[in-house]
């Protein structure tokens, strides 16, 4: 049964695009530390993290490989998106308009997927993706991915096998590492071996770098393969 790697990148909505309730909802613990220096460093603090959360911040990018052939798709939006940027190979890239665009592509492929693999992505891909979605009005052709989490199908999380869901909680021998240190741990070119991080995406896109966050997207998907690989042959079915 074929199953499907994937991995997104978000950046934060600017401030601007929040009415001034929601400014002040979203930068009031900011208000409360005692000197404007304080203030100030702490708001932009807060401004970054807009990124990890579905309603202030949005996908840039999805990058996605079938896990046996290596062949996929590389969704992510772009301002010269009308140009035609599909190469030969086995992974097209293909520039979106918008996010909605976008979600629209990735839904219209992940139909034809019984099962996933993501590294996080019950904690922050999949519920990222249903609500942007949702806010967004795009249909979500699967709705199954946040079921029974101690199950491998249809959503093999390795960060949830990695850490045996958690087991040892923050300190144990069992502990959650980024997706970064376990690569290294197990012999797999690191996805930022090249020196881009998911903390450069915003300065990417104002730099209009819109290709780069598609190609680290890429090496993150690929990292996946590789692990979800040396956990199939190494760990699965440990209980």
């Amino acid at each position: 049964m074929a199953r499907l790697v994937f991995d997104i990148e978000t950046s934060a909505q600017p401030l601007e695009y929040f009415d001034e309730v929601q400014r002040e909802y979203l930068l009031r613990e900011a208000e409360r530390l005692p000197t404007e220096t304080e203030r100030e460093t702490r708001r932009a603090e807060l401004q970054r993290m807009f990124a990890l959360w579905p309603f202030t911040g949005q996908i840039v990018c999805v990058a996605m490989l079938n896990a046996d052939s290596l062949r996929g798709q590389v969704l992510y939006t772009a301002d010269d998106y009308e140009e035609d940027a599909a190469e030969g190979g086995p992974v097209e890239f293909m520039p979106c308009a918008d996010e909605v665009e976008l979600l629209t592509a990735f839904w219209d492929v992940v139909k034809h997927y019984d099962e996933i693999v993501t590294f996080n992505g019950r904690g922050f891909d999949v519920p990222f993706l249903y609500l942007r979605s949702a806010v967004l009005n795009v249909p979500i052709s699967k709705k199954n991915w946040l079921g029974y989490r101690y199950a491998t199908e249809p959503h093999c999380d390795l960060a949830e096998q990695l850490t045996f869901y958690g087991v040892s909680g923050r300190d144990g021998a069992a502990r959650k590492f980024n997706l970064d240190f376990y690569c290294k741990a197990f012999g797999v070119e690191s996805p930022k071996a090249q020196g881009i991080t998911g903390m450069d995406v915003t300065q990417l896109i104002q730099a209009g770098q819109f290709r780069e966050i598609a190609e680290y997207c890429l090496r993150d998907v690929r990292a996946t393969v590789e692990l979800y690989r040396i956990w199939k042959e190494r760990l699965a079915g440990i209980k």
